[in-house]
């Protein structure tokens, strides 16, 4: 609210049996006892599920500092879209309850709608009942435009995807705590950069009993906050409740009975309110929060003033200035904080600073252009309290006053995201908001120097994995993260993050595919992916006869046509396929690379305009020009990323035609190995020695899967590989005969690219066309030269390997 973050502590209100005139919050001083009632236990926001209150109830509410969700009953009018006939004007009553509330000051946000009936929903499906809400809201926004909407959902249309909505609020009733946190977390990743409200959580004390009530909604409230939602809905403030006609009295979900008079219920959820979001008393651990910067004086302002407002009771800030050029470390000094300067060395060695200084047990890492919210160090700590994470990450939202060109940016690939393999556990955390156990950051050595400007953070949580560690992720420790402010920066960024992922590739090869692309065994979450092209559509699970109470949406894992265009190599297979059309003046049938290149050309096209006109910008008064301009921006973005990236990939030496390791005089055939060993040991920790030894030498070493005939293989390159199996015969005495077996492992893309490139030479001799055979020649040798030496390098090295296992002095 303004400046003032608010944690939305709400009860629901209603629906009360109306009167004559068919006014639902005609007893005006009921309603004033009501709200003196509220205020005095904590509660500050009121839900009116299914009718609009009017003017009299919302300045009520304001007198005693209430906050109001305002529904608009859209789920009333759903069936016209079945039926048109006698419909009303649907929009102009919507228009008439917004008018009515919009810009007073009690006004929390509106809710179109309350839990579409799942078999309702499912007879007009998905996209209907999605596009419905979609012009219920933006009917919404035209009469207010600055006022927040929302739908209130439930799990049994969790499918409905509402991406326009500003905030995501969902129904939800477990009674198990374990089901109930598990599910928050799922909705957060649903929910996105967008806060989460739970709008209805509760318990029955009619079934259940007034104590046990207290005790389950105590868990859910503390629950709902400790995941990180804006706020929570108990349902409902009275026993008093009245529904499709008739008053019901086989319920009894009120904090209250319906003589407001109080349950056990209402002090225990003053308490949990009180404690917002955690409790203080919680054992919190020392932080140290470092901020790495170099020449970072436009931004580090932004982020020491947010870490000054950082509510938590024991952190300290050290800010390391890697040789700065600007005013970066004079504006540190204005604040309460430890600066250590020293001369330009990277960021990695900037971090290494900033750990070795540390005094605190939890070290968090924020970049010098991000600035935290102030639970951020709350949240994160919860989160090492509570499980055994090495570290743990949070998302990082781009802030909306950074200008158009930022805005755009923030919308474009290549930003920093994080990689989920569960709803919390994470693969990978970025750098600009991630904090590790100190000592699991001391045992792993620290950053590697290596990384001067990006991939440090990839790095250490790949290595923290290898030791068997896990990361982790909350959703609430968040933080404004400024994006690049010109196309120029944004270019250099991603000029950089290529070179970044070079140096991943050399360092750690095993998590690269062929092309040299990272293989994430998670998903990837964040702002600005690239949309894949598919025909396979999301798929809905219902259950039989659409009964599942929890029904979600499946997306469909990207097809390798969908995924290729994305990649930075696709467009130098498109400069290739132009270079060829170029030689069409040589030879007339390279032509035909023409419609090649037309066809290459259009996917990246489709992606980049896709990806940019399903990007979600904040409401605002501009003009249609603005927001195509806006688009287009973003399009070009997309288009551009890949670029940058593919230059910094080639000029770190990542080309689709590297190769690992030295050719040597071995045999391109299998090859067959016996070794006899006076010590006995288990097969796999024989196969663990050599992979180990294999990747100490620099060697990109792969397992062999499920399903393999082999167990390890070592690439030479995108052309060729060498794979290795082992068998092991015991003997008395515990001896063992290993029975080793190796060879050459050729990809289809050599032999393939070898034979067309000779045919086409073959076909431009006969013609005469002698500068166009020379080119075609001269790449048929090229492609069958690589296969021949990267399968002779593979070989030579796990030859060599062999070697070791006879003389483990060789």
């Amino acid at each position: 609210m303004g400046d003032t973050k608010l944690h939305v502590r709400g009860v629901t209100y209603g629906a009360f049996e109306p009167d004559a005139e068919g006014r639902e919050y005609q007893d005006i001083e009921r309603v004033e006892r009501d709200f003196a009632q509220m205020a005095a236990h904590g509660i500050n926001a009121v839900r009116i599920p299914h009718t609009t209150p009017p003017p009299t109830l919302l300045d009520a509410a304001a007198r005693h500092g209430l906050y109001v969700m305002v529904g608009l009953s859209a789920e009333q009018y759903l069936g016209f879209l079945i039926d048109r006939r006698q419909a009303p004007d649907v929009a102009a009553l919507i228009r008439a309850k917004v008018r009515a509330c919009a810009g007073h000051p009690a006004l929390l946000c509106y809710g179109l709608g309350n839990e579409i009936p799942a078999p309702m929903a499912r007879w007009l499906g998905r996209r209907k009942v999605e596009h419905y809400l979609e012009r219920m809201y933006r009917v919404v926004k035209e009469e207010d435009p600055d006022g927040l909407v929302t739908y209130v959902n439930y799990p049994t249309t969790e499918y409905l995807r509402l991406p326009f909505l500003d905030l995501l609020c969902f129904n939800v009733y477990l009674e198990s705590q374990e089901r109930f946190d598990a599910y928050l977390a799922r909705l957060q990743n649903l929910a996105g950069d967008r806060p989460l409200v739970m709008s209805e959580l509760g318990l029955d004390s009619l079934r259940n009993g007034e104590d046990v009530q207290a005790r389950s909604l105590d868990w859910q409230v503390r629950t709902a906050f400790a995941a990180g939602c804006a706020g929570a809905f108990v349902f409902s403030w009275t026993d008093e409740w009245y529904r499709h006609g008739q008053g019901v009295g086989d319920w009894a979900f009120g904090l209250t009975r319906a003589d407001r008079s109080p349950k056990p219920a209402l002090c225990t959820v003053r308490e949990a309110f009180a404690e917002v979001p955690l409790p203080p008393q919680l054992p919190w651990p020392r932080v140290s929060v470092v901020v790495c910067t170099y020449n970072g004086a436009r931004t580090i302002r932004d982020c020491l003033d947010g870490l000054s407002r950082v509510v938590y009771p024991d952190y300290e800030v050290i800010v390391v200035d890697d040789g700065s050029s600007d005013a970066s470390g004079v504006i540190a000094r204005q604040y309460d904080c430890r600066l250590i300067r020293t001369e330009n060395r990277g960021l990695a060695n900037a971090r290494n600073s900033g750990l070795a200084a540390a005094t605190g047990e939890i070290v968090a890492y924020l970049d010098d252009d991000a600035y935290p919210d102030p639970d951020w160090l709350t949240y994160l700590a919860s989160t090492f309290l509570r499980t055994a994470y090495a570290g743990v990450g949070g998302p990082n939202i781009a802030p909306a006053d950074d200008g158009p060109i930022a805005e755009c940016v923030a919308r474009a690939p290549g930003g920093p995201v994080h990689v989920l393999v569960t709803d919390r556990e994470a693969e990978h955390i970025p750098g600009c908001n991630m904090a590790f156990r100190k000592s699991c950051l001391e045992a792993i050595g620290g950053f590697d120097p290596q990384f001067r400007t990006a991939g440090d953070d990839v790095d250490v949580c790949w290595r923290l994995q290898e030791r068997g560690w896990k990361l982790g992720f909350h959703p609430a420790a968040m933080v404004w993260h400024h994006r690049r402010n010109s196309v120029r920066t944004y270019w250099r960024q991603q000029i950089g993050y290529g070179r970044a992922e070079a140096m991943l590739e050399r360092k750690w090869p095993e998590k690269y595919n062929g092309p040299g692309h990272v293989r994430w065994a998670g998903r990837i979450y964040g702002d600005g992916l690239t949309y894949a092209l598919g025909w396979r559509r999301p798929r809905v699970y219902h259950g039989v006869w659409g009964a599942a109470p929890f029904q979600s949406l499946y997306q469909p894992a990207p097809s390798l046509l969908g995924s290729l265009p994305q990649m930075p190599e696709w467009h130098l297979m498109t400069a290739s396929l132009a270079g060829i059309a170029a030689l069409s003046a040589a030879w007339r049938p390279f032509k035909l690379a023409l419609p090649m290149l037309a066809v290459a050309i259009v996917p990246p096209l489709a992606q980049a305009w896709l990806s940019a006109a399903r990007a979600t910008f904040p409401d605002g008064p501009a003009g249609w020009s603005t927001r195509v301009r806006r688009r287009l921006l973003t399009a070009a973005l997309h288009l551009i990323q890949p670029l940058a990236r593919l230059r910094g990939r080639l000029n770190e030496g990542l080309t689709p035609w590297r190769h690992r390791g030295t050719p040597g005089p071995t045999p391109l055939w299998p090859v067959t190995a016996s070794i006899w060993s006076d010590q006995a040991r288990d097969q796999d920790q024989r196969l663990r020695t050599m992979e180990s030894d294999l990747r100490a030498e620099g060697a990109c070493v792969l397992r062999g899967g499920r399903h393999d005939r082999w167990d390890l293989e070592v690439r030479g390159g995108f052309f060729g590989a060498a794979r290795l199996i082992l068998g092991v015969e015991d003997h008395p005495g515990g001896h063992q005969m290993l029975r080793l077996r190796w060879w050459p492992n050729v990809p289809v893309r050599g032999p393939i690219l070898t034979l067309v490139f000779a045919a086409l030479t073959y076909g431009a001799v006969r013609d005469r066309a002698w500068v166009a055979a020379a080119v075609l020649g001269l790449g048929a040798v090229f492609f069958a030269w690589r296969v021949l030496e990267q399968c002779t390098a593979a070989m030579t090295t796990v030859r060599d390997a062999v070697a070791r296992l006879r003389d483990p002095k060789a």
